[in-house]
Formats: C-alpha cells, sequence, structure tokens
C-alpha cells in the first residue's frame, strides 16, 4: 500500500489527486480495477463539497460498479453498473477498455436488465452504432481515473459529465483478492 495515499480521501484529497494525474499520468492500472465496488460519496462538477443527499440514495439503492477481466490483463473488461431496492433491480451491462496516460475507463453499456429477484421482465440490448473496437474515445463515456485501485480499497474518478464519485471495494468480492 502507498503511504501517501490517505485511507479514504475526502474532496480536498482527490482534487489535488486529480492535479497531480493530469499532469503526470495515473497509476492505476487495469488489475486494479476488477472488483465489485460500492458506491460511496459523489461530488457535483467543480464542488469540494459532497453531494451527501445524492450519495445517500445510491448508497440506499446499493449503487455499484463491477469490473472483470474475463479475457485476462491485457483484454476488454466487462463493466455493469447497478443498483438494487430490494428484489427489484437494474443494471447495465457492457465492455471497458483503459486508454491513455492519466488513464481514460472508457466504457459502453450494450445490454439493460430490469429483475425482480429471478424474473427479468426487461433484459435486452441497447442500440449500438459501431462494434466497440471501432467507435474513437470521444465518442464514448468514461471515467478518468485519479486514483486507488483494489489494493487501496477504494476508486475515484471523474465521470464525463464532470461530476466525481468514490467507491471502495465490497470486502466481501473474491475476484479483487487476487489482484491486490
Amino acid at each position: 500500500m502507498d503511504p501517501t495515499l490517505p485511507a479514504t480521501p475526502d474532496g480536498a484529497d482527490l482534487l489535488r489527486m486529480e492535479a497531480i494525474s493530469r499532469k503526470q499520468g495515473g497509476a492505476v492500472e487495469a488489475a486494479q480495477l476488477i472488483g465489485s465496488w460500492r458506491l460511496q460519496r459523489t461530488w457535483p462538477r467543480g464542488s469540494e463539497r459532497p453531494a451527501d443527499l445524492v450519495s445517500g440514495l445510491l448508497r440506499a439503492l446499493g449503487a455499484r460498479l463491477v469490473i472483470e477481466a474475463p479475457g485476462g490483463e491485457g483484454q476488454e473488461m466487462v463493466i455493469r453498473n447497478s443498483v438494487q431496492l430490494g428484489e427489484l433491480g437494474l443494471t447495465f451491462a457492457g465492455q471497458a477498455r483503459l486508454e491513455g496516460k492519466r488513464p481514460l475507463l472508457l466504457f459502453r453499456f450494450e445490454r439493460l436488465c430490469l429483475a425482480l429477484g429471478a424474473w427479468r421482465p426487461l433484459d435486452r440490448p441497447l442500440p449500438q452504432p459501431l462494434p466497440f473496437g471501432q467507435q474513437r474515445a470521444g465518442e464514448l463515456p468514461f471515467f478518468a481515473l485519479i486514483g486507488g485501485g483494489a489494493s487501496h480499497g477504494w476508486l475515484a474518478a471523474r465521470g464525463r459529465g464532470g461530476g466525481l464519485a468514490l467507491w471502495t471495494l465490497d470486502p466481501a468480492d473474491d475476484r479483487a483478492h487476487g489482484a491486490a
């Protein structure tokens, strides 16, 4: 574990780390992204104050980002973003890849699933203009990674819309233990 990184950063910590990653590039590698990440806090664009109401609502809905590398390191990753309220769950699933020095986690959702327990009243593909590898970075949503990773137990990134997010690794998730 890097002693220069905080155990769990606050907004000011994240802004400092973001400035460094913009200038020098980031140190988050694909293997450090693997796992089930629970959303803890969000910050609106340009603010050091967290959006406590939105963050609390998303935590209550069990907002989760799951990243897997089924083909091994260096391959495209599988990404799922979901919320859950009791037996009702909404999941967007697709592919992701790392690009650039910062790096950016580019992704696209290819499937939408609404589930009520084991029953899936909605499970359908989302329309896609081009195959994933043929789309340019500017056409895809992304997370500009700021810091953390599985070995730190937290992950921070700024989304394409400008908001900042902080996730913590789900301690019950076995996928990340090998990457730590």
